[in-house]
Parts: structure tokens; sequence; C-alpha cells
């Protein structure tokens, strides 16, 4: 007996060794190549001055950064981590006003060259203060930051200007790629077209429209991972080959996400061989009205615009058909900087009684001198998921108050062209989607239109303008909620100056062999792959 027990716990042993599940959490697997398709083909490869997930997803495995949210609890909007630093994401010092970040002693260079402070501070210099001729996308989220110093290998300083709630999200934005300096030195266009970070995997090829492949970086600084042996993905926009891909094999993953019926076909075809994970989306579709258009000048009518959709009805409808679900204000829901339900429902527009809101709306909308069956043009992006769909409820809604819309939809570069250039649109589809949820800086969108560069209203506010600088000027998170409800109130409901309709809703069904991936509020968050490993 004492002999057959001794081979119970041998056995037992080996299957945990060698990762054989028996019964508790199972071990993670070394080895495999993650094979993983991206909707969308990167206009260069430098995070630094790129917006789109087409960078993020095929280069954020080579890099390291500085901080970032914990990939282990993605989900949270406020769990930040040292990736490249040491210990816990430091507090501020000097009133606020002062971030010591103590650098890691152990990072390489793929070329095998060490990783110093200096390399972080010749990054965030590019990042903060891009040298003539360098596109910097983030430049503006950083405008709190006085100076960077790396006054030794192993620390560097950020002082600001004055205190922000703001700052450390900015830093841990995933598109803050850490370069080496000598590489910058010779060429701040090298990592356009050129790959060499210390992230956890190294890069092997890329072919612009095909694929892209990386290998395991063997001296990465957090030890034992990566697991993966290395990752191949496929460059593919339509959405039925990414559905076909994953469905047969081609791919295990898509980390952007899928639409309801795609996720429901993917798990009939593929069953228990499927999971399924589900989150909100920090990116929200909007309603702009041009405010140098009549009858759109007038806030009663844009107030009515907003009152005529009912946002709770739509979200149990069109989250059925499309990426989109959760009913919110400027802020991401569930943020603690967000309104609650009961907040938010004072708000005309996200009444919870629709007869009432149409109601107002048809009052408004005499009362500015708007006919019945007043005509306008609704400009859309030529784009099903969710653009279109989310569009055509849109014009259904409105009709409900009198109002005959047409819609003009357009190809992305010429709708981008319409929107953000030429203004020539009645009423447009606008959106506000961001990589790291950091509502401080995230409303941005709702500023005057010569402040903002994503805002596409063409109003002036002041008002508006002056609430985000007080909100961005404070350390409180009290006094932060408490101006940012007075914000949402001016945009939404006094002014009206633009409407957000849903949030979106990220569906990512992937092949249940992939293990430690967790699913984030963003499709640009938690994409270094190093936790992921393949139980096959």
């Amino acid at each position: 007996m004492k002999r057959i027990n001794r081979l119970m716990s041998f056995a037992i042993a080996t299957c945990v060794a060698i990762g054989i599940s028996t019964g508790g959490a199972m071990a993670q697997k070394r080895g495999g190549i993650l094979k993983y398709i991206i909707p969308s083909n990167p206009p260069s490869a430098d995070g630094h001055r790129e917006t789109t997930f087409g960078t993020i997803h095929p280069f954020a495995q080579y890099y390291s950064v500085l901080i970032r949210i914990n990939p282990s609890n993605p989900a949270s909007t406020t769990d930040f981590r040292c990736d490249l630093c040491v210990g816990d994401v430091p507090k501020a010092t000097n009133y606020g006003k002062r971030f010591t970040f103590k650098i890691r002693d152990d990072v390489k260079f793929h070329d095998g060259s060490k990783l110093t402070a200096k390399d972080i501070k010749a990054s965030f210099d590019r990042i903060v203060n891009p040298p003539k001729g360098v596109l910097s996308a983030r430049k503006a989220y950083f405008l709190m930051v006085d100076s960077i110093s790396a006054p030794d290998d192993t620390t560097i300083v950020f002082d600001l200007k004055y205190p922000s709630g703001a700052f450390i999200p900015a830093v841990a934005m995933p598109y803050n790629f850490i370069y080496a300096k000598k590489l910058l030195d010779k060429d701040q266009h090298y990592y356009e077209k050129n790959v060499m970070g210390s992230g956890p995997f190294m890069f092997v090829e890329w072919q612009p429209g095909a694929f892209i492949k990386g290998k395991r970086n063997p001296n990465y600084y957090r030890k034992g991972q990566p697991y993966l042996d290395g990752t191949e993905a496929i460059f593919a926009k339509k959405q039925s080959i990414n559905v076909q891909a994953i469905r047969g094999g081609r791919a295990y993953i898509q980390f952007r996400g899928f639409p309801p019926k795609s996720r429901d076909d993917l798990k009939k075809a593929l069953g228990d061989k499927l999971t399924v994970q589900e989150s909100d989306w920090n990116c929200v579709l909007m309603v702009t009205p041009n405010s140098k258009r009549k009858p759109f000048d007038d806030a009663r009518v844009r107030r009515a615009l907003s009152l005529a959709i009912d946002r709770w009805g739509g979200s149990k409808y069109l989250s059925k058909i499309a990426i989109v679900k959760t009913v919110g204000g400027v802020v991401f829901p569930g943020h603690p900087l967000a309104a609650t339900k009961e907040e938010l429902q004072k708000i005309p527009g996200f009444w919870p009684d629709i007869k009432q809101s149409r109601a107002e709306a048809k009052r408004l909308l005499k009362e500015a001198g708007v006919p019945e069956g007043f005509e306008f043009e609704f400009h859309n992006r030529g784009v099903d998921q969710p653009y279109k769909i989310v569009g055509t409820w849109l014009i259904d809604q409105w009709r409900q108050v009198g109002l005959k819309v047409k819609q003009r939809v357009q190809p992305s570069g010429p709708f981008y062209a319409t929107l953000r250039k030429k203004k020539d649109f009645d009423v447009s589809m606008d959106f506000n989607c961001q990589s790291i949820v950091n509502p401080l800086l995230d409303v941005s969108k709702y500023l005057s239109s010569d402040v903002s560069g994503s805002s596409n209203g063409q109003y002036v506010d002041r008002e508006v303008d002056e609430m985000f600088n007080k909100m961005n000027r404070s350390g409180d998170p009290v006094e932060q909620r408490k101006i940012m409800r007075a914000y949402e109130t001016r945009v939404l409901d006094e002014k009206a100056w633009a409407l957000p309709t849903l949030w979106w809703y990220r569906i990512i069904p992937h092949h249940a062999k992939v293990k430690g991936w967790k699913i984030s509020p963003s499709h640009y968050l938690n994409l270094d792959l190093a936790n992921v490993w393949l139980d096959e």
C-alpha cells in the first residue's frame, strides 16, 4: 500500500510538472507558436506617432514600457504596475509635481545592449517634445510635464507644471514604447520601419499586408516569461476572413473583437474548443451636430436630437446585433469619475421615460421654429460594425419626433476628410476611442474646436475649456468628480454640443487552448503577450 501511495504521489507530481490538470489550476506550459489575426495594416511600426491598433497588435510584444495596466487585472481602470521601474508606481512628491521612478538594472535591448534611464528619457522626450519633423500623437497628453531628467542610469524624474491626476494614466499608455537612445540619436525616424526593443519577444520578419513573426526573447527580464516559443500573425481586414481563420484554426485569436453573431456562429461551430471573453469597451459612438449650420446652431435643436434617442431601449436591441451595449455619459462607464445611473438619468436624453423625452423633443423643435417633417442629412462612415447599424437606428429614432433624415455614407478616408477638414455636414457620426482609460484627458474630445484637435462640432465654449483645465490641475479625486459632473451637464444638457449614443462592447471568441490572456476595456491594452501560453 505504501508503494502504491508513493507511485500515486509521483504520478500527481509529474502531472503538475508537465501541466496536466489534476482538478486545480493548470500550470503554464512552455512552447508553441501563437497564431493570431490582425484586422488592419500598420501605417508604420512607430508607436509614438501612430494612433491605430494596427500598430499595437503586431509590435507591442517587442517593446517594454515604463508602467502599464496590471496584465493580471487588465479590466481595472486604475491598477497601474511597474514594467521597467522597480517596486510600486511612485507617489508624487513636491506638492504633487514630481514623480521619481527607479529603473530596473537587468534589462537588455534585443541587440544585447543595456537599457538605462537615458533610453527612457530619450523616448519620452520624443513623445512630449518631438524634434522637428517627428510626429507625436500623444504630445497633448503631457501638457502638464515641465521637464524630464535622468540623474543616473537607474533614475528618471518627471517634474510637472502643476499636479494632475491625468499624468500616471498618460505614462501607462501602451504606445509609449521605450526605444534605444543610440538609435534615435542616429535617426529619429528609425523606428518607423525598424523594430528593436527589449520586450518579451524578438522581431523576426514583417511582410506588410501579409504577416509578421516573432520569437521568444531568451534574455527577458521577467524570469520564466514569455511562455511561447514565438508568435505569427496574419493581416486581414475582412471580418469574414477573420471568422474563417478562427474557425479553421489558421488563427487562435483576434484581439480587436467580433460582433455577437460571429461569436454565436463560432461557438456553434467549435463548441467547447472555444472560449469567449467579453467586456465594456473604451470607445463610444457619438452624434456631432455642426453648430455653424442652421438650425443646429440652436441648443434647443441639438437637445431635441438627444431627447429623441431611446438609449436604454436601444441598448437591449442593438447589443444583439452590434458591438455596442452600455449606456454612459462622457466618461467610460464604471470608472470612479463616471456618472452613476441615477446621475445620468437626470440628463435630458438619458431620461428613463422615452415618451416624456420625445414629447420634450417635439416641444423644443417647435419652439426653435423647426417645422414638422424637417429634412437634414446624417453623415456616416461606411463600416458596418457598428457605424452603419447604429446610424440606421438613429434615423428611425429621429423619425419618431417628426424629422426626416437622409444618410450619407462614405468610406473611411472621405469620411474623415468631411468630419475633420471640409466640415460640410449637418450632423455626423463621430466617436471617442482611447487606449488607456484616462477620463481627465479622454474628455478633451468635448473641448472647444479651436482647442481640441478631435472636437468636430465647430463650437467655442470657454466655460467647458475652463472646467477641463480646473479638473486636470486638481490632484483631489473628489474635486475632479464634482467638476466632471458640471462639465458633463454643460456638454450634454445645457449646450448639447456632442451626444454620446452607446459605448462599444468587446467580444473576443478564441480557441480554448489560448491561456493566460485576459480581456481589457480597450483593444490597445495587454498585448505584449508575455502571459500567454498554449494548452496543447
